[in-house]
């Protein structure tokens, strides 16, 4: 069995998550394509990331030069073309299986053939995206956190068509961008720290929805009760109602079961394009800037 040596990594996808993981991938010396079929989008990410490093390296979190490397090691394009000599591709576009089966079908063809094609996916596991390619035992999920500038955990997941060697090398390279992988030996949707995270969310909107408590209130309790650095209303800003809506969505498809539907606050705010911090509002109010603007109900 021949080991992949990854030299050239792939992003498909410039949002957040995309964006940042070619940005981590960069500075550790990869060369990095991240990829988008909008200009827009592209231009929007090399700006965010500038203002991100930029400000680690004022916190003496980063070196400049180190940054400045990592730029020169990053290519900004809408041409799926020049994925044509990277080692690995990483998926992290818009969580719909159709445009993502579409999107990897393309890539079958397009990429050398030891390539690895995985997705950034937490819902959609991976043996779903495999039926569209030929290369199955190169497919995988890698999953990053958001932010991932900031989050070491990687969860890379094996499916019953992921060769050994496509995980091996996966785990492997998760470590060489300066993360802790944790490999999942067989798929399950939302994977380990999602599927623990979504019943605590669960319980939360539940207790809001039901008046027991206000969500800036249920935010507080989780944070100084329980230790986590944020709440699940503001975790669900910094993510994306939109996304957390899809997730659900997606797994209600998948289950059948009334408890997987999005919750019905969540849907509203969707349905009014109160997506989080993106928007400038979700459950919280944010400035221009992408700073919580302080709430008169309970101040932390």
């Amino acid at each position: 069995m021949t080991e992949i040596n990854i030299k050239k990594v792939g992003v498909a996808g410039a949002g957040a998550m995309g964006a940042q993981i070619a940005a981590v991938s960069a500075l550790h010396g990869y060369e990095v394509i991240l990829q988008d079929i909008s200009s827009e989008s592209l231009k929007k990410a090399e700006e965010v990331l500038r203002t991100q490093l930029e400000k680690r390296v004022i916190k003496g979190k980063l070196a400049r030069e180190d940054v400045d490397c990592a730029f020169s090691n990053l290519i900004f394009t809408t041409n799926l073309e020049a994925f044509k000599e990277v080692d690995i591709v990483i998926e992290a576009i818009i969580e719909d299986l159709e445009v993502k089966k579409s999107l990897f079908a393309q890539l079958d063809h397009l990429l050398p053939e030891h390539c690895i094609l995985a997705t950034n996916s937490s819902t959609i596991v991976s043996s779903k995206l495999a039926e569209a390619v030929v290369r199955k035992d190169k497919v995988c999920n890698i999953h990053f956190f958001n932010p991932v500038l900031v989050m070491d955990l990687v969860e890379v997941v094996k499916g019953p068509h992921t060769a050994d060697e496509t995980a091996d090398t996966s785990m492997k390279f998760i470590e060489t961008i300066g993360k802790t992988p944790v490999l999942l030996k067989k798929e399950i949707s939302g994977f380990v720290a999602n599927r623990i995270l979504a019943k605590l969310m669960n319980e939360a909107v539940y207790l809001y929805e039901n008046g027991y408590a206000s969500f800036e209130e249920i935010d507080v309790v989780v944070e100084k009760a329980l230790g986590h650095p944020i709440g699940p209303f503001a975790l669900m800003d910094l993510t994306g109602l939109d996304v957390n809506y899809a997730v659900r969505k997606q797994r209600y498809s998948e289950s059948g079961d009334e408890a997987d539907k999005p919750a019905k606050s969540v849907k509203e705010k969707v349905e009014k394009g109160e997506l989080g911090r993106k928007s400038g509002k979700g459950w919280y109010t944010y400035d221009a800037q992408g700073k919580r603007v302080v709430s008169e109900t309970i101040k932390q």
